[in-house]
């Protein structure tokens, strides 16, 4: 009512309402939501606002989790390119951006396109937030599954091992994270 249905902050507030709907299962309810919270960004931003790549980003993410890959890849894309170009290539966002592409060919079996992007992640992620951060370790561990998919269990093995030190350091031996990382090295 105060800021009428197209202001930047009313997209605010359908991304995260789309976002609760979608953690709790509701992507039918979340996809409108997100959609509108894009079409919204795009005309009172501009489509190369960083506001734009995260609407766009976080449509992709649903129709990543609904399993409709070729509606994502070209959404993560362009949330990229707008973060490359807004933010720089080295900025976390990028990374973020990166991350989410590498995931998608990796759940489509597009392990050579995966790889560099997930390299590069990890490249930005210690440079931005430190070697011991634990997002390095989320990093580590997604490059190192990426590697044991392809056969690679040597290259994966110390990259798991790093990611679970990194875990238990900054995060406690007890912390869920630190159990996702003594799995996968298990299974390694």
């Amino acid at each position: 009512k105060v800021l009428g249905p197209t202001h930047p902050e009313v997209a605010t507030s359908l991304n995260n309402l789309a976002a609760l709907l979608r953690v709790t299962g509701d992507y039918a309810g979340a996809r409108p939501l997100y959609e509108r919270a894009l079409t919204i960004s795009e005309q009172a931003l501009g489509p190369a606002h960083p506001d734009v790549a995260q609407s766009l980003n976080n449509l992709a993410v649903l129709y990543t989790t609904t399993g409709e890959y070729a509606k994502a890849e070209p959404l993560y894309q362009r949330a990229l390119m707008i973060r490359e170009q807004a933010l720089g290539p080295t900025h976390p966002e990028v990374a973020t951006s990166l991350n989410n592409l590498a995931m998608l060919y990796q759940d489509i079996g597009q392990y050579a396109k995966a790889e560099p992007l997930h390299q590069r992640t990890l490249t930005i992620k210690e440079q931005a937030l430190g070697p011991t951060h634990p997002e390095v370790a989320t990093s580590l561990n997604n490059l190192a599954s990426l590697l044991f998919l392809t056969g690679d269990s040597a290259g994966a093995q110390p990259l798991y091992e790093r990611a679970l030190m990194i875990r238990e350091q900054a995060l406690g031996p007890a912390h869920p994270d630190v159990a996702t990382s003594l799995n996968n090295l298990a299974m390694l």
